[in-house]
């Protein structure tokens, strides 16, 4: 039976946010515990890149740590973005969460459907002429700079954000009972061996959101239980409702 369900991300903000409803409709219980910390990069270490942010015309988000850390290092760094650049997403929610720094015009904010590089990729390539920033984790691997040489199009790779971990407490340690624990990135799933290097799955169910994220559980030797996005769930929690539906 499904009773405590482990959110590897902060608490929402919003008291309509769907884990609430998840709640309710299940009788289950959602604790919100990131396992890691991300901290930006400060103007001084972002610097060091000698990566100019208004030498592009477009900025590609792939999280929103990464809005996050390019408009609090434009601001930092006192720099005024203009109206025309443009913002491309690899989803929809990704997309609105811009509208926390600036206004929302279609015409200059542009998203993928699946979540998925891959498939954001056609979306900018129409747009050829563009200069691309791509915001990053310290920790990443080279497949967008791959994809995007591919296409020949224009485009700067940069780090502006890094992940620290967020270690659980020895009075964490000793309650850890959940039945289900959801991912969203591969630094997440590190974390969770970091903080329990004997981690035994057994009947503990694991979700895990985007490719990058289910891969890293897989190849640590645990069950994937399910995952997101996809076409038929394109956000964690209608995968999760669904799942908690089949196995009521």
């Amino acid at each position: 039976m499904m009773k405590k369900i482990l959110v590897s991300q902060p608490q929402p903000t919003s008291e309509k946010s769907p884990y609430y409803d998840i709640e309710k409709e299940f009788g289950v219980q959602c604790v919100f515990r990131p396992f890691f910390k991300v901290e930006g990069l400060s103007a001084k270490e972002f610097r060091q890149q000698k990566v100019s942010i208004l030498d592009h015309t477009a900025v590609v988000f792939t999280s929103r740590h990464a809005i996050d850390n390019f408009f609090n290092l434009a601001k930092e760094m006192r720099l005024t973005i203009p109206e025309d650049m443009k913002y491309f997403c690899v989803i929809e929610t990704i997309a609105l969460y811009i509208q926390k720094y600036v206004q929302y015009r279609k015409r200059k904010v542009f998203f993928g459907t699946t979540g998925k590089m891959q498939d954001l990729i056609p979306t900018m390539v129409k747009h050829k002429t563009e200069k691309y920033l791509v915001p990053q984790s310290s920790v990443h691997n080279d497949d967008i700079k791959e994809m995007l040489d591919a296409k020949k199009l224009q485009h700067t790779e940069c780090v502006m954000y890094r992940t620290v971990s967020n270690d659980f407490s020895d009075d964490e340690k000793a309650n850890f009972d959940y039945d289900m624990l959801i991912f969203f990135s591969p630094t997440g799933v590190n974390a969770l061996l970091k903080n329990f290097p004997d981690f035994k799955q057994g009947d503990i169910k694991i979700g895990a959101f985007g490719p990058a994220t289910s891969k890293t559980v897989r190849d640590l030797g645990l069950r994937l239980d399910f995952e997101a996005p996809s076409q038929e769930f394109p956000s964690m929690t209608s995968a999760l409702k669904d799942y908690l539906k089949k196995h009521k």
